[in-house]
């Protein structure tokens, strides 16, 4: 029989029993969108949420002032511990695994204006640093820069709400914004950003200044002295160093403010690379969970195109008697078991990711949930379970045939399909 005989013949034999051949390419491709789904599903909350992390910052601490719950060097517990410019110098210096450490000076009810509208903003003073640490892109002109910090220019970075509540759809670059009477340029406003946690209010909401104009124009308010901050913005040189950068911190600051580094409580300290490494594990988790559902779905998936494909190949048993009683050699009916088999794997594979990834192009066409960054399919998933389940419908079609084909043709032809 040439090739394409055989081709001819596989299609009629296919077409003969299209029920039972729609039977296994719908087990087949039902498995493979099933999976690329699930584990799509799972990529998308993984990234949805990373990206939501990282509005707030990338690996950084937020090192509060607080009140000590220890004593240390003869001093009383209880006492209030605020942070001064005198020790940014120290940490630089001494905080070697820290690649950043610089203030941030605020003050929440100052009274802002334009030529346009009036509206009582948080004030925020920092270093250049300050955008990159806190993820602050620029839509409109630019950040501060070091040369504005040095003289302590009045330049002024808005927050995309506070631009449009202050000058609407109106240019604001290089327009004047008055913080408590005190004209500010505007030198940039920040592209939207969507927060999922803040320590002090959403950065679309305020106005970011240079932080020597900062504490010239507003200096911290009592308890505070016109040396003191509010908080630093500690950034480890990579998240192996994440530690011992937060442990220099607590070292240093206790040793120029007199309190025990172990006391949290005069030193408190927002971790989120804590935090990112405890969703990390929890993302590993779900990935791992949604691992073993795949499993269990591609092995129940496999058990069923098992079924169908070995009460196929069992019930034309008779017909591989009347093939050999005819001459036809072993190989030879093997050969077109494995071709229909393989059809029917590359078919209904392929089928089923066509689907999956259509499906997750029409999901991702729809408005998605902050934490949510659609259905994110990945071509490894797909082609993993189309090559199991494939190989389970080509092994399930060739372990009966053969066995068929080994028997004498007299008895394949007394062979009753049921009996």
């Amino acid at each position: 029989m040439s090739f394409r005989d055989l081709i001819q013949d596989v299609f009629r034999t296919l077409w003969a029993h299209r029920i039972r051949t729609l039977l296994t390419m719908f087990g087949i491709a039902w498995g493979v969108v099933s999976i690329v789904l699930m584990v799509a599903a799972g990529e998308g909350l993984r990234v949805g949420q990373a990206k939501q992390a990282e509005s707030l910052g990338r690996d950084i601490m937020i090192v509060f002032h607080g009140r000590t719950s220890l004593q240390a060097g003869g001093t009383r517990a209880g006492r209030l511990v605020h942070w001064v410019d005198s020790d940014l110098a120290h940490l630089q210096a001494e905080a070697t695994d820290c690649q950043y450490a610089i203030p941030e000076l605020e003050q929440n009810d100052v009274r802002s204006h334009t030529a346009y509208n009036a509206a009582a903003f948080t004030v925020t003073g920092s270093t250049p640093e300050f955008a990159e640490i806190r993820s602050l892109g620029v839509s409109e002109g630019r950040f501060y820069d070091s040369s504005d910090e040095s003289e302590a220019r009045r330049v002024a970075f808005l927050g995309s709400d506070a631009k449009k509540q202050l000058f609407g759809s109106r240019p604001a670059v290089g327009q004047l914004v008055y913080l408590n009477e005190v004209p500010f340029t505007v030198v940039g406003v920040m592209s939207s950003k969507k927060q999922n946690s803040s320590y002090d209010g959403w950065d679309v909401s305020k106005v970011f200044v240079p932080y020597s104009a900062m504490r010239r124009d507003f200096p911290d308010k009592p308890p505070g002295t016109p040396y003191t901050f509010d908080q630093l913005l500690v950034v480890p040189r990579s998240v192996e160093h994440h530690e011992a950068c937060k442990g220099q911190i607590r070292a240093i600051l206790g040793r120029l403010h007199s309190f025990d580094p172990t006391d949290k409580e005069a030193c408190p300290i927002w971790d989120t690379i804590q935090e990112a490494k405890a969703f990390r594990t929890m993302t590993d988790g779900m990935k791992y969970f949604l691992g073993a559902v795949g499993v269990v779905t591609l092995f129940l998936g496999g058990l069923g195109v098992m079924n169908v494909m070995l009460v196929a190949v069992r019930e034309r048993t008779r017909e591989i008697g009347v093939r050999k009683a005819l001459g036809a050699p072993a190989h030879s009916i093997l050969r077109q078991f494995f071709l229909e088999a393989l059809i029917v794997a590359l078919v209904s594979g392929g089928a089923g990711l066509l689907i999956a990834f259509g499906i997750c192009g029409l999901v991702n066409l729809l408005p998605m949930p902050d934490f949510f960054a659609g259905l994110l399919p990945t071509w490894q998933t797909g082609v993993l379970a189309f090559a199991v389940l494939g190989t389970i419908a080509i092994l399930s079609a060739l372990y009966p045939a053969r066995r068929a084909a080994a028997i004498d043709p007299i008895e394949a032809l007394r062979y009753e399909a049921g009996g």
